[in-house]
């Protein structure tokens, strides 16, 4: 699956925007990941139709992959090596055994089914924290937040950037604002913004948040036909807080993955708040699973 280069750029519009931006860039060499600014005439040079007026933080190893193709290999090489997978199944209660678990289940048919297990690696995204708490003392409970964001197409030609394109985040946002990102074709699209919500299940697209949307986008993309933007669909992100959405040092109000095998329960490991960043981190997230079950 090769991926596309794109490289993506975080810009400033002031002073206190690049104040953000240097912490990014401070967080990300301390954690080895590498970023840099480029000079206004270099950005606009590359970008003729971007706008940055104070500031441009570059991610020159950024890329995306085809993530349907990416997502149907792991099932596949999951089936090959002996994997069974259930789909249409809905998770009605687990227990907890002197020895593992046992997951009481049903079908879209209706038909039940119990399955037993030593091992029980909660990875359910939405549902997880409260499948976690179904398991887990009143004690260690965690209260799930649902942040649901909403795409926007764009059906013109022009203009059409070859990088993502990122705002500078707001302090304690709990998104990464509108930003500007594309498909493996090259086609643009813009999104997702930051819709509290109490239903993991409402995918409905909120026509009133397009105009802040258009704004938005506007401000680094200023020649966007803004009668060529159209809502597309939305997504929910599972999340652990209403914190920032971005880590950029200590007391910022990031809310990281949670994934943490729970002591006295054996075989019970949890992954909470795996949001969109999971997909991208997943072969990752497996590594550290196993090391949890294994090492």
């Amino acid at each position: 699956m090769p991926p596309r280069q794109t490289d993506v750029w975080i810009l400033a519009q002031d002073s206190q925007q690049h104040e953000q931006l240097d912490k990014i860039h401070k967080f990300a060499k301390s954690i080895g990941v590498p970023t840099h600014f480029l000079s206004l005439a270099e950005a606009h040079h590359r970008e003729p139709d971007v706008h940055a007026a104070n500031a441009v933080l570059e991610s020159p190893t950024t890329g995306i992959i085809d993530s349907h193709s990416y997502m149907a290999y792991l099932e596949s090489d999951f089936q090959t090596k002996g994997g069974d997978l259930a789909f249409h199944t809905k998770v009605d209660a687990i227990d907890t055994l002197n020895q593992g678990y046992k997951i009481h289940t049903t079908s879209s048919s209706g038909d039940t089914a119990d399955i037993t297990t030593e091992t029980l690696i909660n990875s359910a995204g939405l549902a997880a924290v409260p499948l976690s708490n179904s398991i887990l003392p009143p004690e260690r409970h965690m209260k799930p937040y649902y942040a649901k964001g909403s795409y926007y197409s764009y059906s013109r030609g022009h203009p059409r950037p070859k990088t993502l394109i990122y705002p500078a985040p707001t302090t304690g946002a709990a998104g990464l604002g509108t930003h500007l990102t594309m498909d493996m074709t090259g086609a643009i699209r813009f999104g997702p913004d930051v819709e509290w919500v109490d239903d993991p299940n409402d995918l409905s697209v909120n026509e009133e948040r397009l105009s802040a949307a258009l704004d938005e986008i506007q401000s680094y993309l200023p020649s966007v036909d803004r009668e060529k933007v159209m809502l597309d669909y939305a997504g929910i992100r599972p999340k652990l807080g209403k914190g920032s959405a971005v880590a950029s040092g200590k007391r910022d109000g990031f809310s990281d993955f949670y994934i943490k095998k729970e002591d006295g329960f054996e075989g019970f490991i949890n992954l909470l708040g795996i949001e969109s960043p999971g997909l991208t981190s997943s072969l990752a997230i497996a590594d550290k699973v196993d090391d949890l079950m294994y090492r």
